[in-house]
């Protein structure tokens, strides 16, 4: 059987190969694609029983019933998040989708703070400064993170992770959750209402999905609580942040830095070279003109490590559909 992927980026095509070399030990031949899935490219998986999405894909219903009509039977999604799949429209037309659950909570964790400690202290400033040879310190002051408040919304492993490093640093720490993770209050975290939370840390990070109750979890009013010199990070879900919100804060001369590894209007423009074409989309190319604002192509997750454990972890929800069983990873399936 030929198993068709959508979205490979080239670092991620040799550890998806190697994985399904391993599980299935070349019994199945993996057609590998740069190209992101969506009703204009959904015809190229007909004839394909098994199809690899990304993040990036769009599976709405139009695009599910064309790859139902084409013969695909199973959506193996290579990512937590799954708000680009119409699962509904899924289960309708029968077809089995899976993702990934979990992988390296690490890679996100410490990405996010490689975004908080690059806008604290004005890394990419700097940088620019040094390769024109200018060395002066000018705009180049940060703070000390020790003894401020870290603000960590979602405390699941990515959420720990964090905040463990926040630990480390010496910083207070507060948390905003559904249900409190033993591990962090043990760590010494305060879990408190969410307004509080906005309005008492020096640094907030999120580490939610993204739901109808999270989406614009930071909007015009969360942001009015934040500290003017208060720094947020997004490397979860670019639909948590109302960007006119953010744009509106960054205009009035508030917040210190913003880091964001995700955009909620994303799809089509991360993973691609846009360089050569003029960016209409008005609200990012207005971010990124805030010098205290860093914007990242939602590269979080992408360490050896985590892509690894994702592509393992894909091959063997691969290996579920074809044994006839639902597994952990299963969204839509058997047992749904």
């Amino acid at each position: 059987m030929e198993i068709i992927a959508y979205g490979v980026l080239a670092d991620e095509e040799p550890l998806l190969r190697e994985a399904f070399d391993e599980a299935f030990a070349g019994g199945h031949e993996l057609r590998c694609l740069g190209l992101f899935l969506d009703r204009d490219t959904a015809l190229t998986a007909q004839g394909h029983e098994i199809v690899l999405s990304s993040v990036n894909d769009t599976l709405d219903a139009e695009v599910l019933r064309t790859l139902a009509d084409g013969g695909t039977r199973m959506i193996a999604q290579r990512s937590t998040g799954y708000n680009n799949i119409d699962l509904t429209a899924a289960r309708d037309l029968g077809l089995t989708v899976a993702r990934v659950s979990y992988y390296s909570p690490y890679a996100v964790a410490e990405f996010a703070w490689t975004l908080a400690l690059a806008v604290n202290r004005r890394v990419v400033r700097a940088v620019h400064r040094t390769r024109e040879f200018d060395f002066r310190l000018d705009g180049l002051m940060g703070r000390d993170l020790r003894g401020r408040t870290a603000g960590v919304i979602g405390t699941g492993k990515i959420g720990a992770a964090f905040t463990r490093i926040a630990h480390g640093f010496g910083m207070r720490l507060l948390g905003w959750d559904v249900a409190e993770n033993p591990e962090c209050l043990a760590l010494g975290m305060e879990y408190v209402p969410r307004e509080r939370l906005f309005a008492e840390a020096d640094l907030v990070s999120l580490h939610v999905p993204l739901l109808p109750d999270t989406h614009h979890l930071v909007d015009k009013d969360a942001l009015a609580l934040m500290k003017d010199d208060a720094i947020l990070v997004n490397s979860s879900r670019g639909g948590l942040v109302d960007t006119d919100a953010l744009l509106e804060t960054l205009r009035a001369g508030r917040l210190s830095g913003v880091g964001l590894d995700v955009y909620e209007e994303e799809a089509g423009v991360f993973f691609l070279d846009k360089s050569l074409e003029v960016m209409t989309d008005e609200r990012l190319a207005r971010l990124m003109t805030f010098s205290k604002v860093l914007v990242t192509s939602h590269q979080a997750y992408f360490t050896r490590e985590a892509v690894g454990q994702i592509a393992r972890t894909t091959a063997a929800n691969v290996a579920d559909h074809l044994a006839g069983r639902s597994g952990e990873n299963t969204l839509v399936g058997l047992v749904s």
